[in-house]
């Protein structure tokens, strides 16, 4: 069985936040709340990458594992719910994900934050609601996964930094870039910094 992944292209991420506007678009998520963001490190330095941000659908997720209450759930194909009828808002899987990705949607004190948000990789909730009803998209955002389509996010970005669907195709597609770049076995490559397979024109 697939299991859903995201993979940022950091050398092709451009910083447009596309798939910021998409995600908040989409699932009209709050203001305040944002599922998805672009980090950029180096800002402004030689070595200057963007990567977009948001919840990683991790094969074994700490946000899960932490939770007490075990409102964090992978589905079979391996994308990350949760759901906010068994969420109490402690915050355990805020600290324990790595990505940031588990949000509060109100800031205030203890108890009075509400309900963690997070990504839900436009595929509705976890919670008892129908898939794709008004109620699922009022608590969770868009069910587009149910619709065979894959999270806007992704298919915003323009120069395909962002994919997203199969880990193991996403895996391929970026091991096809890297080696078009030529970054095989070190930060050139074995065949650039050695010019075994360069045709070398005079």
């Amino acid at each position: 069985m697939a299991r859903m992944k995201f993979l940022c292209d950091a050398d092709r991420c451009i910083d447009c936040n596309a798939c910021v506007t998409a995600c908040k678009n989409e699932n009209e998520v709050p203001w305040g709340i944002n599922r998805r963001r672009v980090v950029t490190i180096n800002d402004g330095k030689p070595g200057e990458r963007s990567v977009s941000m948001a919840c990683m659908h991790c094969t074994d997720a700490p946000c899960a594992a932490v939770c007490p209450v075990t409102c964090i759930y992978p589905t079979e194909d391996g994308i990350v719910l949760h759901s906010k009828d068994l969420c109490i808002g402690c915050g355990y899987c805020f600290y324990a994900c790595p990505f940031g990705a588990p949000q509060y949607p109100q800031v205030g004190n203890f108890g009075s934050r509400g309900k963690m948000d997070k990504c839900t990789y436009c595929a509705g909730g976890g919670g008892a609601e129908a898939p794709g009803s008004a109620e699922e998209f009022e608590k969770y955002g868009s069910n587009r996964f149910g619709d065979g389509k894959l999270p806007l996010c992704a298919e915003m970005c323009s120069t395909k930094s962002l994919l997203a669907g199969d880990g193991e195709i996403i895996a391929q597609i970026y091991k096809e870039r890297v080696m078009k770049r030529g970054y095989g076995s070190g930060a050139w490559g074995w065949m650039t910094a050695y010019r075994e397979d360069v045709d070398v024109k005079v």
